[in-house]
């Protein structure tokens, strides 16, 4: 491996920050500072940077490694390529393992089940009555035996992702189970388990390869109920920008009024369809009684509280339009300040009340369903007791979600602290969702991790908004003396690439004009000869590969519909619509055009611009269309603002501006890939010329050569 400069940087930094931890005589952490943020561009190498650095110096602090990447993809990636590559170079032997949900292993039992034509047909009795249902077919009948025989001969492990084709979510959901639905060392199969093998690689292991969700699962659970114990840990988050969001998913608590119901109302007949196999077991039947009669109360409380929030939900879209922005056709309302109204809050605290006695007796039942499976001599069928275990134990998660949200919805913030967003969503198919979040994820993630860690490398090529770190640490919960550092990157950006600010004729935040400047626009911009040479070396790259991809990123789906609508029979080239196909299939076909010397364009969302890696030749020409500010009426963003403005801030220079500015790095960051890779970067918007806040946003991105028309 040839070192690099900022890779050289990134060890040195590591090394001296982690060994100046001090810790006392049984190995606990006595330092406060224990965190340390490192920006690192693409093609810095940072994976062998934090790995070199902090492997050796975990081992001789008696300390686990865990490494948490963005995404499951990325972490098949690290144990594939990136740390045996390591291990090859340095002949280190260190103990690696990988950790995924138990969602990305296939149940056994499961499995039997499902292959048996009887239970097969049964399998939706497993599943929510608002989500997706499998049902057996030919196709998925043959899917299934080619499962069973792999896991019986060893060729696969039951590992979702190892699965040679796509498993569709319907097939797969049935095939799964959650911690309470699964009886673990009292299941019969308990020996063939693919979730508690994978477990088993854990145990001894140096270091353990996750990722961010995986993490905070374990963090929610109390830290070290999955992965090593937070205080014996240095965790190396890699796409560190991720974190805050990803644990705002997990702090979260979502509850549909209509889907509640009707799940209510499937478990009374279910409970009654319990009678005739259970009838020599009283103590189940007496517990599902006790269930019964909570559960016609809880609906009860429903339906009295689908008139108040729908009455919440018009009036809220006669005054004030809410969710009718920009691409959303959702109504939506917020609650200001996250302050329920009296009848919402008197309403969600009865509703608490019922959700947590119904907790405890489906816990209950639960418990002697579990405790049935240990026995061999049961009077009912253990396939039977197996089956409802299963449902009682869906049941309880989904009750333990719901009080969740009522209790979210029923108690007042803590004073001095960023209260919860609190808000309605009316959906398509006529449900209402009430949704609780908290508006930022930094208090929880210092708490569960930061205080209680050994150690900590939070790292990805942007973690700087607007020049500085504070964001980050804000969103993340760090510390403000919190140690950040930059190190060199490895792409000449000035003689690389080039930014083009084009006059269009038209201001972004007029949608229409905008909308129909691109339309007349674009067409010209995608020819090949439209990229401006950069140089001799450039120019030559330019004409061997005058069919380089071209990646057009959007702020909104409803733009870049239109554009499609008006440019896609005039073009004469393939172009990819993002939601038209898989991400997958896009990348795919996009490379095999492009490898087989045609041109290929891409159409893609925010998803796109953060995830796409498409170098070389794949990728010479990166549109962004408009800024991508979030939408005003995304409640988070929202409730958020609202904080801010309350304490005197000023929300769009503290939270909108720096969240673009964000997300536009990210854009721009498709273009460089590999330190060979040439091209340009066009913005087709003039609010960075027009707008005292362009120059900020010019300045926060990569020094590409610029070209700003009409300045």
């Amino acid at each position: 491996m040839r070192p690099r400069l900022g890779q050289r940087q990134m060890i040195g930094h590591i090394a001296s920050f982690l060994g100046a931890i001090e810790r006392d005589d049984e190995g606990l952490r006595v330092s406060d500072n224990n965190v340390i943020a490192i920006e690192a561009g693409t093609g810095t190498g940072k994976t062998v940077a934090y790995l070199l650095s902090v492997l050796s110096l975990a081992k001789s602090a008696g300390k686990k490694v865990v490494v948490a990447t963005g995404t499951v993809a990325l972490q098949g990636q690290l144990l594939d390529r990136d740390i045996p590559d390591v291990m090859a170079a340095t002949g280190w032997d260190y103990k690696l393992a990988l950790a995924k949900g138990r969602g990305r292993y296939l149940c056994p039992l499961r499995l039997q089940q499902c292959t048996e034509t009887a239970k097969a047909q049964d399998a939706g009795l497993f599943l929510f009555e608002d989500e997706l249902a499998f049902q057996p077919d030919r196709q998925s009948g043959e899917t299934l035996q080619a499962m069973d025989e792999a896991l019986q001969t060893g060729s696969w492990d039951g590992d979702r992702d190892a699965w040679p084709d796509a498993v569709p979510a319907q097939t797969w959901q049935a095939l799964t189970v959650d911690r309470n639905q699964c009886a673990g060392r009292r299941c019969r199969l308990i020996s063939e388990c693919c979730f508690f093998q994978a477990r088993e690689s854990l145990e001894g292991a140096d270091c353990i390869v996750a990722n961010h969700d995986l993490v905070m699962a374990d963090l929610a659970l109390g830290g070290g109920a999955i992965l090593s114990a937070p205080e014996d840990t240095i965790y190396i988050f890699d796409e560190a920008h991720r974190l805050g969001n990803t644990a705002l998913n997990h702090f979260a608590s979502q509850c549909r009024l209509n889907a509640t119901t009707q799940w209510l109302e499937q478990m009374q007949k279910t409970l009654k369809a319990m009678a005739t196999p259970f009838a020599e077991m009283p103590d189940i039947i007496n517990r599902g009684a006790e269930l019964g009669e909570i559960s016609l109360l809880a609906r009860q409380l429903l339906h009295q509280a689908t008139p108040l929030f729908q009455s919440t939900l018009e009036n809220s879209e006669s005054k004030q339009g809410y969710g009718q922005g920009f691409g959303n056709s959702q109504v939506q309302y917020r609650y200001p300040e996250g302050r329920v109204d009296e009848a919402c809050r008197s309403l969600s605290e009865d509703l608490t009340a019922v959700f947590v006695r119904l907790s405890g007796r489906m816990e209950n039942l639960h418990s002697v369903l579990e405790e049935a499976l240990e026995n061999a001599h049961q009077p009912v069928p253990r396939v039977d007791i197996e089956q409802y275990f299963q449902v009682a134990g869906q049941w309880l998660g989904r009750a333990s979600g719901a009080t969740e949200l009522w209790s979210a919805m029923s108690y007042p913030d803590p004073e001095g602290q960023p209260p919860m967003a609190r808000w309605l969503t009316h959906e398509d198919n006529g449900d209402i969702r009430l949704s609780v979040s908290p508006i930022s994820a930094g208090l929880r993630l210092y708490e569960l991790l930061w205080q209680r860690c050994y150690g900590a490398v939070t790292t990805s090529a942007t973690l700087r908004v607007l020049g500085d770190f504070e964001r980050f640490k804000s969103d993340s919960g760090m510390a403000p003396q919190t140690q950040c550092e930059v190190v060199a990157g490895a792409f000449d950006y000035a003689n690389a690439g080039l930014l083009v600010v084009p006059d269009i004729g038209a201001e972004a935040s007029d949608a229409r004009a905008h909308t129909q400047a691109l339309i007349e626009y674009l067409p010209d911009l995608l020819y090949p000869d439209s990229l401006t040479q950069l140089g001799a070396e450039s120019a030559e790259k330019n004409e061997k590969s005058s069919n380089g991809g071209v990646l057009v990123l959007f702020a909104s789906r409803r733009q870049m519909e239109e554009l499609v609508d008006a440019l896609a029979t005039d073009l004469p080239w393939q172009l990819l619509v993002q939601g038209e196909l898989s991400t997958a299939e896009i990348v795919s076909r996009h490379r095999a055009t492009i490898d087989g010397g045609e041109r290929s364009i891409i159409f893609g969302l925010a998803s796109f611009a953060e995830g796409m890696d498409l170098p070389g030749a794949y990728c010479e020409h990166v549109i962004i269309a408009k800024l991508p500010f979030a939408v005003p009426d995304d409640p988070l963003q929202a409730a958020l603002a609202e904080w801010v403005e309350s304490k005197g801030g000023n929300a769009f220079r503290e939270i909108t501006l720096p969240d673009a500015a964000l997300r536009l790095i990210q854009a721009c960051g498709r273009l460089l890939r590999h330190e060979s890779d040439r091209g340009r970067v066009t913005i087709l918007d003039r609010r960075l010329v027009t707008k005292s806040y362009g120059r900020q946003l010019l300045a926060s991105l990569p020094p590409f050569k610029q070209v700003i028309e009409g300045v």
